[in-house]
């Protein structure tokens, strides 16, 4: 998913700092039949950090991260337009979940569709990554690949949008530039004013869990960042991957994250508990290791199991459901990245009239 430009060490003012991955990502979604749930919803974040949000609640534009400021502060009316851009967004997903839903012949019941799309860039490598994957109802609907600079239909439904899409060669190359060139730019912009957050390394705290003497042991560990880190289980110093299971990464209202891995002890004899332990390991710093000990397990019996149920900013809600989505929007804005769907040429019959 991503020639990117190359980010120059004068123009961040960065030194010394680890070489790493950094994101540029936009979450849309729509939403119909649901009650009390916005209509339309979108997150802007920077390497898994929410830096702005909307939804047809608030009307309004938000910033979510302190360092936003800065790029209001150099941009006075940044945040309006952005308003304005996301309430144009709002009409358009408004009318086409309605035209979604006709091409599946659906009248009513709760249906969602979304859009991911954004970029990223690898500031040892120079390597750079676009995408804007699509789907409807939790299930792919169309994606580009941005190599071939084709557009690949999950869904007989997408097909028509397929060809138009392809056969429009401006919009071709607007989507070449937007990932290899305006996406990235705006990226190392955001890494720039945000360098002190989002180039730091927060170490976590590291739990052995357990519901009941008999169940799976967890070894969870919360407040890390950056999310480019490993937890696992081992055995006299040898990585375990039998009877183990391992969650993915997930992210912390905070913007830190969070992972755990379970194993199965219901065949380890105790005298052998020894020989097992947890370990979290980031790169560039000393590996936290937790041993198998029931003295140090905190179960629901004496010792009180914490709750561990992650809060999870609203895009990262949007990206567990497969990123889907369908977006067609035509203002332009130089001020902040536009969506690469935003010059997307339909025809008339795709995109209902007011």
């Amino acid at each position: 998913m991503k020639a990117f430009l190359a980010l120059c060490v004068v123009f961040l003012g960065i030194t010394d700092t680890v070489a790493m991955s950094h994101s540029l990502k936009y979450f849309y979604t729509a939403s119909s039949g649901i009650p009390n749930f916005p209509e339309f919803a979108s997150v802007g974040m920077v390497d898994n950090f929410p830096i702005d949000h909307y939804d047809s609640n608030t009307g309004r534009a938000q910033i979510k991260q302190d360092w936003m400021t800065k790029v209001i502060a150099d941009d006075p009316q940044y945040m309006d337009r952005n308003t304005q851009v996301y309430l144009g967004d709002q009409q358009t997903f408004k009318a086409n979940i309605e035209m979604v839903k006709q091409r599946f012949n659906q009248t009513g019941g709760v249906h969602l569709y979304h859009s991911m799309y954004g970029c990223e860039w690898d500031d040892e490598t120079d390597e750079v990554n676009g995408y804007d994957q699509d789907g409807y109802d939790g299930e792919d609907f169309i994606s580009l690949d941005l190599k071939t600079e084709t557009w690949i239909a999950a869904k007989s439904q997408a097909v028509i949008m397929k060809h138009i899409w392809e056969s429009n060669k401006a919009y071709i190359a607007q989507n070449k530039y937007y990932y290899t060139q305006y996406c990235p730019e705006w990226l190392k912009k955001y890494v720039n004013y945000g360098r002190s957050s989002l180039m730091r390394k927060d170490l976590p705290s590291v739990s052995l869990l357990q519901k009941t003497p008999s169940s799976l042991v967890t070894c969870h560990a919360t407040g890390f960042y950056p999310d480019r880190a490993d937890l696992f289980w081992r055995k006299d110093g040898e990585e375990l991957h039998e009877d183990v299971d391992k969650g993915e990464i997930l992210p912390n209202h905070d913007g830190t994250f969070q992972m755990s891995v379970d194993l199965k002890i219901s065949s380890i004899a105790a005298e052998d508990w020894k020989k097992y332990d947890c370990v979290f390991q980031m790169s560039d710093v000393k590996d936290d290791i937790i041993k198998l000990d029931k003295s140090v397990i905190r179960t629901n019996e004496g010792n009180s199991l914490p709750m561990i149920i992650p809060i999870v900013v609203a895009v990262a809600v949007l990206s567990v459901i497969t990123v889907v989505g369908f977006i067609v929007y035509k203002k332009k804005n130089d001020k902040r990245p536009p969506s690469p769907v935003e010059n997307r040429e339909v025809q008339e019959e795709m995109l209902p009239k007011a």
